[in-house]
């Protein structure tokens, strides 16, 4: 379970970028490679985003991230029969704090971005299709492929990614079985405050370390680990 969490939080680091829309007359692989490529030019020109300031980063993640992915999706599906029985209150609390675990993870990979290269594979989609799979491969010398496929969704206009699979491992069914037992153990209201609270600590312990980036993969799945297990403490 470790190694699959581990290359689901690097894989996520790679390609949480976008515009701020997706259009729908762009085929997804073709709208995924061309922001992909567009963001690795960020991160490699950008001197700010290379020592790892807070402040791009968090514009980088504000305008590229949060746009691209269905969040409120993600974490209805991870909370399964939870989200029926949460109240709005909670269904919405829990998506917040779901969002900002996902999106802090991220932070110092994303700050510390490097050499990976990515490449998309070309799409094979019916006209009319409004659910498709996004099939890539991401390298860096030295290390073995990694396959990962987008699960992406059209939603009015926009393509919208609601699932991430690393060599066939899910990151939603991941996070379910861990959400499963959270709840089980203090219900709802633990769990979302168990995730508020590690939130908060992130949030003033994260410092972009100058490290490689698959070294910061170690460190980010820590943070993973420490936030959805920490109850136990």
């Amino acid at each position: 379970m470790q190694k699959e969490l581990s290359r689901l939080t690097l894989i996520l680091a790679l390609v949480l970028a976008a515009p701020l829309s997706i259009a729908c007359d762009e085929a997804p692989d073709a709208m995924m490679n061309a922001v992909t490529a567009e963001v690795m030019s960020i991160l490699r020109h950008d001197k700010d985003l290379q020592a790892g300031s807070p402040a791009k980063v968090a514009e980088l993640i504000e305008t590229r991230i949060q746009p691209l992915f269905d969040f409120a999706r993600m974490t209805r599906i991870a909370a399964a029969r939870s989200w029926r029985l949460a109240t709005p209150e909670q269904q919405s609390m829990l998506t917040a704090e779901f969002k900002t675990l996902l999106v802090r993870t991220y932070f110092v990979a994303l700050a510390n971005y490097r050499d990976q290269a990515i490449e998309f594979k070309r799409l094979r989609m019916a006209p009319g299709d409004t659910v498709v799979k996004v099939k890539s491969e991401v390298s860096q010398p030295g290390r073995e492929r990694i396959a990962i496929d987008y699960d992406m969704e059209r939603t009015g206009a926009d393509w919208k990614i609601y699932d991430i699979k690393v060599g066939g491992v899910s990151l939603i069914a991941t996070y379910r079985e861990t959400f499963a037992e959270a709840v089980r153990d203090e219900g709802l209201d633990g769990l979302i405050k168990s995730l508020s609270d590690k939130n908060r600590q992130a949030s003033a312990a994260i410092k972009p370390a100058r490290t490689t980036f698959w070294d910061q993969t170690r460190l980010m799945f820590a943070m993973l680990q420490s936030a959805l297990q920490g109850r136990r403490q």
